[in-house]
């Protein structure tokens, strides 16, 4: 008994450091997820079907320069954070009613790896 209680134990450390260890993010395998899912409307460095992502923590939604908003999003007070993000990643129309973006991130070890890259632009 007490060998599978030691293991028990072991194993629930072992899920517990890795679960805070995906709570921080890859952002290498973000890179690798923003070049297959998002690179078809963003761009790192300029604005195209949605607006550039360079520098996107910290600054408040709908403000980046010489991008085309929609009324929902250019009139919202919110500020571009880790949690922001995930919100907005999750479902971006729940998040800002009115917004155009068209795509949900599911996993959410895929949205925090995306903003673990997405914080890699603005460092």
């Amino acid at each position: 008994m007490r060998n599978t209680t030691s293991f028990i134990c072991v194993s629930a450390l072992f899920l517990c450091g890795s679960g805070v260890a995906n709570a921080a993010g890859d952002a290498i395998h973000g890179q690798q997820l923003y070049k297959q899912t998002c690179i078809a409307c963003h761009s790192v460095d300029y604005n195209a079907v949605g607006p550039a992502h360079k520098g996107v923590f910290n600054r408040k939604a709908g403000s980046a320069a010489n991008y085309t908003y929609s009324p929902a999003v250019k009139s919202s007070t919110i500020v571009w954070n880790e949690k922001t993000l995930d919100k907005w990643l999750t479902d971006p129309e729940k998040f800002i009613p009115g917004q155009k973006m068209g795509i949900k991130v599911a996993s959410a070890k895929d949205r925090a790896d995306l903003i673990a890259y997405l914080k890699t632009l603005s460092e």
